[in-house]
């Protein structure tokens, strides 16, 4: 404090002096740009737009826009001016297929070793497909199991003792089936007769169609007389010996020897009939006719040959228990190479080699009873391969198919060859479902 100056002035140098802020820019105002105006919005009604322009009645809005929609060109005008196909009711999209073409072949085949053992472990490189003598590059090998569809048939017309046999053996029939697997049972006499459809193995139904399929048998027929027809004629016939243990009206008839009709046994008939059954069973099972038989066929309106096409045709496989006279092993080896010149007795050999499948001759009950679990896990044991044929499916022929194992000592079961079916054939597209 300096001496002399008055207090009021020291008071004002003591105190620092405050800085002015000036303020900040105003927002300066463009005299030509128009002032917003409010777009005037109606009340809002279901399926149009707040303006008229959002509704999408106009394609544009006005020049200076852009489009709400696409132009539509000439291909979508045509395709607008077509009326789509409309199903019948009820039927929905079952109304359509998809129908693709395809040359894909698939051939199931069982491996047996000398002691006739199904065999195990094979690989696709020890494998070999031949169509028509070419090699077949495979796009499919498995040995994994399939669904089964069975149709069982029985036959009715065997002897009174055999046919007593079947019925007591048909309760562990059965028991060979999975519920993943599918049974229709057919019989034959004069006959086919199909007893149930397809029905679940395990079901009910299945055990009421087995019991319904027993019959009491036929009786074989014979000749009436014999070497003994005649009587002894002594004297150039003018006295006759008369035997007392003999009827005493042998040889008086004027009618000799009768030759009788001989009975039907309509094994084609009744193959036919549980294969027509199998072909609409649906896809990924194995479809296989099972027979319990003599293999005897007499009567029948199909032919073997065409029962055989029928069966390669729509993927069916024939396997079978052979019982009677047809399962002894002298028999039953003469059926299986069939001698030339020679009537064959048993076609049931016949249909197991040109099908793919195979059977089991048995004499005894529990022989025929333990055949039906034989017969299954062969079924089960299946390889399966599948390649892609380069012969056109359009002209129906038939082509030879041949297996082999690159291993020694054993024997390979498959279908002999193939005829392409009809669906194969069709062009790829998606039409209407046939009507």
């Amino acid at each position: 404090m300096m001496l002399g100056q008055p207090a009021q002035e020291q008071a004002q140098q003591s105190t620092p002096q405050q800085q002015t802020i000036p303020d900040g820019p105003k927002p300066q105002t463009i005299p030509d740009a128009p002032k917003p105006q409010a777009l005037p919005v109606g009340p809002v009604t279901p399926g149009r737009g707040t303006t008229p322009d959002s509704n999408g009645d106009s394609s544009t809005s006005d020049d200076s826009s852009v489009p709400n929609k696409v132009p539509e060109t000439a291909v979508q005008k045509a395709d607008d001016a077509k009326e789509p196909e409309v199903p019948e009711a009820g039927q929905g999209p079952g109304a359509f297929k998809l129908i693709v073409h395809t040359n894909f072949v698939e051939i199931p085949f069982t491996v047996k070793d000398s002691k006739g053992h199904p065999v195990a472990g094979l690989s696709p490189r020890e494998v070999r497909v031949y169509e028509n003598n070419l090699r077949q590059q495979l796009s499919l090998f498995t040995a994994d199991p399939f669904p089964l569809s069975v149709a069982l048939v029985i036959d009715q017309s065997l002897g009174f003792q055999v046919m007593e046999q079947v019925n007591n053996s048909l309760t562990a029939l059965q028991g060979a089936f999975t519920p993943y697997d599918e049974v229709a049972v057919f019989t034959y006499n004069n006959g086919p007769k199909m007893v149930t459809d397809f029905t679940a193995g395990p079901s009910a139904r299945l055990t009421q169609a087995l019991e319904r399929s027993k019959s009491t048998g036929r009786e074989m027929a014979y000749i009436p007389g014999g070497g003994l027809n005649q009587n002894i004629s002594v004297n150039g016939g003018s006295e006759s010996y008369i035997d007392p243990n003999t009827n005493s009206s042998h040889g008086r008839s004027q009618l000799g020897i009768q030759n009788l009709p001989r009975e039907p046994h309509t094994l084609n008939d009744a193959i036919l009939a549980a294969g027509t059954a199998l072909a609409k069973s649906g896809a990924g099972r194995r479809r296989i006719v099972y027979v319990i038989s003599d293999g005897k066929e007499y009567g029948s309106t199909a032919k073997l040959s065409q029962v055989v096409k029928y069966l390669n045709t729509n993927k069916i496989a024939v396997f079978g228990t052979l019982v009677g006279d047809s399962s002894l092993p002298i028999i039953g080896f003469l059926d299986r190479v069939h001698l030339p010149l020679m009537m064959r007795d048993n076609i049931l050999a016949a249909y197991a080699y040109d099908t793919g499948g195979n059977f089991d001759g048995e004499f005894r009950q529990r022989g025929i009873e333990t055949s039906f679990a034989k017969i299954a896990e062969e079924v089960r044991t299946q390889y399966t391969v599948g390649y892609y044929t380069h012969e056109p499916f359009v002209d129906g022929k038939y082509r030879p198919v041949e297996v082999k194992v690159l291993r020694p000592n054993l024997t390979v079961l498959a279908k002999k060859g193939y005829w392409p079916t009809a669906e194969d054939a069709n062009a790829s597209g998606i039409m209407p479902a046939a009507k």
